[in-house]
């Protein structure tokens, strides 16, 4: 009887299991339109279940692959290891896009318990010296074997891979490699927590009335509905989220509340509370160092841009250089101009960096008879987009339409299928405009699920998604775009056609799996198009009467683009110039933050009334995301793509055909299947130069 209770008790418990894995919506095929993730289903507390199957499934598939009693070869140990682990691929791709936009309490602390599970399966997989041996062994008959050029390129990015995660390292350095590796992705992750958690506690309540002198009364509304949002009874919030900062230092009167604003948008994670960064970032940038040094390199950024185009910190810090100088002039002579208005509108004070955008409106009002507030009424939300569809339906036949019955993972977000100009299916694609409490602020790309060609030979189409921080709809009024808004929609529609028009085998080598200063390409050189009188007419609708914005207007904002663009290229290379400086440095010393960043405004020359784009401490793209040593990426793929758009110019026809065709064949679909300047080369048929960029921001 004893017997058959514990066995009945065992089946019940093997019964109350499987029911647990049924009701995991990542345990079975996704049964939605186009296999989306069942975001209807998926509840935060399916994702670490997933995760540790997925990891186990992984390891079961890598023990596959070294036990092989067969000789190595690229199909059973290239290719295998590629197709390996799409269980943890397919909950990862969602639980990341859910720590972006979907950030809750209980997402934060999975995060904190799953980075380092990610870390050190990827150590598990990497350091497996009987899987690399397997590796290495088919990449010494490289030259000997049948294989296309993107099995070629598959397999050297494979092998260099192993031994820039630590394969060739010895035992006990190894142990300290998974040590580095695992503190790193709980620091980075802490850090991104840590700057959200800033920016979203900060507020500036304001109720009295005469304290909004200045002010658009689009942002008033936008004000009052945060404010109610936030439990208040009367009154005005302005937030440090870009469509409120940005705003509000460029408008509002009172030089109080501006210097306020300022001041804590640029000392987030430096209030030496529970969310300060600096000794997270000594402790990042040490760790650093020391695990390029364990590899044979210099410094971290020696370790980075090996794998990109710059290729050395010193081609970095020269294009810099060439970009600085003239930059810095300009700058100068912006404050200068900012001073006089200063003391020509009755002010007795020195132009500080909360003065900068309030004062430069009204310079550029007065050279230009334009101002921001007379441009947004005509950049409506929905006629951008449409714009955008236009856009691209001209250059390669790509349509969109959106789609009702696919699970959403936010209610604001929405989602489109794409066509390519034949009417095939090319993928999906979901947009996700407004800033929440939820939401990390800036504008991204990422995916669902990345293109590629499977085991069986079916192509495999991808759904992405494109993130902002627009300004909200408010009052009576739709969300209404500044011409910078606007710019960010095109850029990131051009991440997402990246990913959308993939054309290649293997995942790892599709869509924006390219090196860091090469993927911004596709992105900036859409924002070129804006401009062109076909696409501005499109985009730029009055949202009250329809009218299209009138060719006064255009003449004016033409006018004006090279306007403040000494302090935008001043801000933003100071900023490139600080990553490289922490990530150059090639031994660990003691750091601090407040010194190292003098050192580096002494170095540069950089004027008091600028302060870096990004101040160490709210850092996202170097010290939480994936841009250190990388950040001077958007200029370097600024040359490119001002160079790459003289292209077009060249032909006399902005939507020429063949330059488009080209630019898909070379840029678009070709992922990482070549090296980034062949890819380049074989679009424009030279290297780049920066004369088109220099001409662009008017710094020629």
């Amino acid at each position: 009887m004893k017997k058959l209770l514990v066995c009945l008790f065992a089946l019940a418990i093997l019964i109350s299991s499987c029911k647990r894995e049924a009701e995991n919506p990542f345990f079975v095929d996704y049964d939605t339109p186009f296999g989306v993730p069942p975001f209807d289903k998926i509840e935060n507390k399916h994702f670490l279940p997933a995760i540790e199957r997925g990891i186990k499934e992984q390891e079961a598939q890598i023990k596959a692959i070294v036990e092989n009693p067969e000789a190595p070869t690229f199909e059973n140990t290239i290719e295998e290891l590629e197709y390996s682990g799409d269980l943890l691929t397919n909950v990862a791709r969602v639980f990341f896009n859910y720590n972006s936009a979907n950030i809750c309490e209980e997402i934060q602390e999975l995060a904190k318990e799953i980075s380092p599970m990610f870390s050190s399966h990827s150590d598990n997989i990497y350091l497996n010296r009987e899987l690399f041996e397997r590796v290495d062994e088919v990449y010494n008959q490289i030259d000997e074997l049948d294989l296309n050029p993107e099995q070629k390129r598959l397999l050297e990015k494979t092998h260099l891979g192993f031994v820039r995660s630590g394969a060739n390292l010895e035992e006990e350095k190894q142990e300290r490699f998974r040590e580095i590796n695992e503190r790193l992705s709980v620091l980075t992750l802490q850090f991104g927590q840590n700057v959200l958690a800033e920016t979203n506690s900060f507020e500036l309540h304001i109720t009295d009335e005469d304290d909004l002198s200045g002010l658009p009364s689009s942002l008033i509304e936008s004000a009052a509905d945060e404010a109610r949002e936030r439990g208040h009874d009367e009154g005005w919030v302005f937030t440090l989220h870009n469509p409120s900062v940005k705003p509000f230092l460029t408008y509002s009167d009172n030089r109080d509340h501006r210097k306020k604003v300022k001041l804590a948008y640029i000392n987030r994670g430096d209030n030496d509370n529970e969310y300060d960064n600096k000794e997270i970032i000594k402790e990042i940038v040490e760790l650093r160092i020391e695990r390029a040094n364990m590899l044979g390199y210099d410094s971290h950024a020696h370790f980075i841009l090996e794998q990109n185009m710059a290729e050395t910190p010193e081609n970095v810090y020269s294009f810099l250089d060439e970009l600085w100088e003239p930059a810095l002039a300009l700058s100068k002579k912006e404050a200068d101009a900012l001073q006089e208005m200063i003391y020509k509108t009755g002010g007795d004070f020195e132009l500080k960096p909360w003065d900068w955008r309030y004062y430069s409106e009204k310079v550029r009002k007065e050279q230009f008879d334009l101002d921001e507030e007379e441009i947004r009424p005509y950049f409506e939300l929905n006629n951008v987009k449409d714009g955008i569809f236009m856009l691209v339906e001209k250059l390669w036949g790509v349509t969109f339409e959106e789609l009702a019955n696919v699970p959403l993972y936010h209610e604001e977000a929405s989602v489109y299928e794409v066509f390519d100009a034949d009417g095939s299916h090319l993928g999906l694609m979901y947009m996700d405009f407004h800033p929440r409490a939820s939401k990390r602020g800036g504008a991204w790309m990422s995916s669902f699920r990345s293109q590629q060609v499977n085991r069986k030979g079916e192509f495999i189409h991808p759904i992405v998604k494109i993130v902002c921080n627009f300004s909200r709809p408010s009052g009576d009024k739709p969300a209404l775009l500044t011409f910078r808004e606007t710019e960010t929609f095109f850029h990131e529609f051009g991440h997402a056609l990246h990913g959308l028009l993939s054309n290649v085998t293997y995942p790892s080598l599709a869509g924006t799996n390219v090196p860091r200063d090469f993927v911004e390409l596709p992105s900036q050189v859409m924002e070129n198009w804006i401009n062109e009188p076909e696409v501005m007419r499109t985009i730029a609708k009055h949202y009250e009467t329809g009218e299209t914005i009138p060719d006064d207007l255009v003449s004016r904002m033409e006018k004006s683009a090279h306007f403040n663009q000494g302090f935008k290229t001043a801000e933003y290379l100071a900023a490139s110039y600080l990553d490289m400086d922490y990530h150059t440095l090639s031994e660990k010393q003691e750091i601090d933050i407040y010194e190292f960043e003098d050192n580096c405004i002494e170095k540069i020359g950089l004027i008091p009334e600028i302060i870096f784009r990004y101040r160490s401490t709210y850092f996202n793209h170097i010290f939480s995301g994936g841009y250190s040593a990388g950040y001077y990426s958007y200029i370097w793929s600024g040359m490119l793509d001002a160079d790459a758009y003289q292209a077009f110019v060249e032909t006399g026809d902005f939507f020429d055909q063949e330059t488009a065709q080209s630019f898909r064949t070379n840029i678009l679909e070709a992922g990482g299947t070549k090296d980034a300047m062949d890819l380049y080369v074989n679009f424009r048929g030279r290297e780049p130069i920066i004369e088109p960029l220099l001409k662009q921001r008017g710094l020629k």
